[in-house]
């Protein structure tokens, strides 16, 4: 007995549980979980589905396509974990995270491997028996260089690239390649302080919080759809260099959080927006 996970974002109607649990149920399915949204101003509907048994899942697929509205995206996973390439500079915590969740078996993906634009991270991604791959920047203009590093990823086939404080601006070639497939993490509390140093930007503004933001990437510098935020208090007494500290927890918790809704099919993107089913 096999286990899935159906998606479905269409144009809202009445019944559309009755008729899509309908389907699953006369196909002689066992729904395990079901979490809905509609969103009344744009009349959307959206529904995440975990279901198991023994038929054939593709007939069901191709049966919800015909029921549904045109303007309809049926998706249907099995609940496996999967591929991923993590892509990092110089910063440790992010990425050691992610590495400890995938070795403890928190993390429902599968780390094919590390690629770096340093070595600084090279042993710590060995010691967790990862390939690691470093892809020097130097010397070599933007559009090689992303030319090189896609050409690792690519022959990994992942699913979702995860930027673990990868601290390079990816151009409009890098991120239609992989559109809607790549996550980061920004640290600060988006859309508050957009850019490099955001903890410096916010120390000179005298905040209360900060925060960190995981997020889709775009074309547009840090403005993609958000995954998932949180937020640490600051007071007067912190300098900028402290902050820096202290929001590294939020930043890691957050991107481990952001990758397993991700993959874990919790995510539908709505125009720059997100519904996450948690």
């Amino acid at each position: 007995m096999s286990s899935h996970i159906l998606r479905i974002d269409c144009p809202d109607e009445p019944g559309l549980v009755h008729k899509i649990t309908g389907v699953l149920f006369n196909a002689g399915y066992n729904i395990l979980s079901n979490q809905e949204f509609v969103d009344l101003e744009a009349k959307r509907f959206f529904m995440r589905t975990a279901f198991e048994g023994s038929a054939a899942p593709n007939t069901v697929v191709s049966y919800l396509e015909q029921m549904l509205s045109k303007d309809s995206a049926v998706k249907l996973v099995s609940a496996e974990r999967q591929p991923i390439v993590i892509l990092a500079t110089t910063e440790a915590h992010c990425l050691g995270d992610l590495l400890i969740r995938h070795y403890s078996g928190e993390l429902p993906a599968e780390i094919k491997a590390v690629v770096a634009n340093h070595e600084t991270l090279g042993s710590l991604v060995k010691s967790f028996s990862i390939p690691f791959h470093h892809v020097s920047h130097k010397d070599l203009e933007r559009a090689e260089h992303e030319k090189r590093v896609m050409e690792v990823i690519d022959s990994y086939a992942p699913e979702y690239l995860v930027l673990a404080k990868y601290m390079r601006i990816l151009t409009p070639t890098f991120v239609a390649r992989y559109r809607n497939r790549v996550i980061n993490i920004h640290h600060s509390f988006l859309p508050a302080f957009i850019g490099a140093k955001p903890y410096h930007q916010a120390y000179e503004r005298g905040v209360k919080i900060i925060g960190a933001t995981a997020h889709i990437v775009t074309d547009d510098l840090d403005t993609g759809p958000i995954i998932a935020q949180s937020t640490i208090p600051v007071n007067h007494t912190y300098t900028a260099a402290a902050m820096v500290q202290a929001g590294r927890d939020a930043e890691k918790i957050t991107l481990a959080k952001a990758v397993k809704l991700i993959l874990e099919e919790r995510v539908f993107l709505h125009g720059n927006r997100s519904v996450v089913f948690e």
